[in-house]
Order: structure tokens, then sequence, then C-alpha cells
């Protein structure tokens, strides 16, 4: 069976978005500054097939990464020929500029999610999309957890993690550190 790979960035006071529901604390980082990063995200995405995607986190997506080259952003080409599956009750389409466009699922994700991970294939990961992730958190259907640490306090915003879970006991797999401060922590089930 596939892991479903949950990757956040997070600020250190544990927020994936600020008060404003901005992203800026992790976004605002140069190419140069980010260059070891993206290596590792662009070898990461060796490993999956499928990114999964809420409808939020789409229309952040779908307003960059069609258009972005490799000379600025190494992991682009990648990102945009992987399959994308959108959850959404709303969007019937979702287009993802001269790249195929990603497959919309309505409905219930928790089953449409468990059939995927049923499918043989590579890895799956899921970024961003908090309230997803949450439900997808509640039903443990998270294999393994990517975290992002940025050196960032936002004060305040929107948690990864809600208030209702339950504990949940993970086992540190792998730390990185990087020039910008950023701390890469993965943790799989016990």
């Amino acid at each position: 069976m596939r892991k479903l790979i949950l990757e956040e960035w997070l600020s250190l006071d544990g927020y994936a978005a600020d008060k404003e529901g901005n992203l800026d604390f992790f976004t605002n980082l140069t190419p140069e500054e980010n260059k070891y990063s993206d290596q590792d995200q662009l070898k990461f995405l060796e490993s999956v097939d499928t990114i999964l995607l809420g409808r939020k986190t789409y229309e952040l997506f779908v307003d960059f990464w069609p258009n972005a080259t490799t000379d600025i952003e190494v992991i682009a080409d990648k990102l945009n020929e992987t399959d994308k599956i959108v959850f959404s009750n709303s969007l019937k389409t979702a287009p993802w500029g001269k790249w195929d466009n990603a497959r919309v699922i309505s409905g219930e994700a928790i089953e449409a999610i468990k059939k995927l991970k049923a499918f043989p294939g590579k890895d799956m990961v899921l970024w961003g999309s908090i309230s997803l992730a949450q439900a997808l958190m509640k039903e443990n259907l998270i294999d393994e957890y990517h975290i992002q640490l940025c050196p960032v306090l936002t004060g305040g915003g929107r948690s990864l993690f809600a208030d209702e879970m339950h504990l949940k006991e993970l086992k540190l797999s792998e730390v990185r550190k990087y020039d910008t401060g950023t701390v890469f922590l993965k943790y799989n089930l016990p």
C-alpha cells in the first residue's frame, strides 16, 4: 500500500498560516538561500506520483507553479508534471496552465483517499490544505509527517493540528538543518 505523506511548513510557534491567513513566513526566501532544501524537495518528488491539494491550496498553487521555470524554482518541472488531485465540492475543473489539468474529486474525501492509498504506485503527498489534513489525521490516514519548521514567530494564526486531536506518538526518523534556519523534521508512525 502506498503511503500518504503530509508535508507542511510551520512557524516556530506552530502555525501553518499567520493571523491574516498569509504564508509569507516561508515563501520569502530567495532561491540562493533555499538551494539546498530545493534540491532535497526535488529528490523527494521522485518518490511520489500524486500531489493532493484542497481547493484553497490549489488556487494558491495554480497562480504560481504552472508558469514557474526551473531556472528560478528547481522543482518547477517535476511538480508541474506530477499528477495532481484537488478535493473540492465547488470546482468542476482544475486547469494547470500548459500542463495536464489536475483531477477534481468532489464529495467524501476520506473514502476517496482510502481508495487512492490502496492503488499501486509511488507515495502521495498532501501540501497545505489544512482542513483536509486535519480530517485525514483524525481518520489516521497520514502515514508520514514532513514538517518544515521555519525560524519565524507569527504570534497566532491557523494551526495545523486541531484542538480535538487525540494523543498520537510519532517516531522522529530524519532531521535536516538548512542555512535559512529552517529545520526539516520527518516523523513516522511507530
